[in-house]
C-alpha cells in the first residue's frame, strides 16, 4: 500500500501531528507539507491519501482547501483519511472539523481525527500573539496534542484501508 499524507502547518503542530502519524501508518508513506511546496505527487500512484490541517482565524489554511478542491475527483476514488489540529473540544472542534473539510470527502472518511492543538507564542508573530491572547486568553505556550487520537487514527486507518483493498 502505498499512502500520501499530505498537509499545512503554520507553526509545526500538524507538521508533528503528520510525523507522528506516518510513523504508524502500515505500508509506504509520504509526508507532504503544503505550506513548503507547490508540487506534488500524482495522486494517481497513491492507494490512500491522508489530508491534515489546522485552524487559524477560524479556517484551515488556503493551502489545504485548494489541494481538496483542485483534486476532488481523484480523492472520491481513494482511501481517505482526515484530521485537523485545533484547540478548541467537543462540539466546537466537531463543527470546526465539519467547517474544514467538505461533506463528500467527510461522509466516505475510512478515518477521521481531531488531534488537539497548540499555542507556540515563539512561533508566532505580534499580531497572531495578540490574537489569541484575546480569543483565548492565553499568553503562554499550551499544548492540548493527543497521541492517543492520533494512534486510533492510525489504528482505524490501517484496518479500514485493508479492508477495502481486499
Amino acid at each position: 500500500m502505498k499512502c500520501l499524507i499530505v498537509f499545512c502547518s503554520t507553526h509545526g503542530t500538524t507538521a508533528k501531528a503528520a510525523h507522528l502519524l506516518r510513523k504508524q501508518i502500515e505500508g509506504d508513506v509520504v509526508v507532504l507539507n503544503l505550506q513548503r511546496t507547490k508540487l506534488y505527487s500524482d495522486l494517481e500512484f497513491f492507494d490512500a491519501v491522508i489530508i491534515g490541517g489546522s485552524i487559524h482565524a477560524g479556517s484551515i489554511q488556503g493551502k489545504v482547501k485548494r489541494f481538496m478542491k483542485e483534486n476532488m475527483d481523484i480523492l472520491e476514488r481513494k482511501n481517505v483519511g482526515l484530521f485537523l489540529c485545533c484547540m478548541r473540544e467537543g462540539q466546537e472542534a466537531h463543527a470546526q472539523f465539519d467547517h474544514a473539510f467538505p461533506e463528500r470527502l467527510r461522509e466516505t472518511a475510512i478515518a477521521k481525527g481531531l488531534f488537539g492543538g497548540e499555542f507556540i507564542f515563539s512561533k508566532m508573530n505580534f499580531f497572531e500573539k495578540m490574537v489569541v491572547k484575546n480569543v483565548s486568553g492565553v499568553n503562554q505556550d499550551q499544548s492540548t496534542l493527543d497521541l492517543e487520537s492520533i494512534s486510533e487514527f492510525a489504528r482505524t486507518f490501517n484496518k479500514n484501508n485493508k479492508l477495502t483493498l481486499v
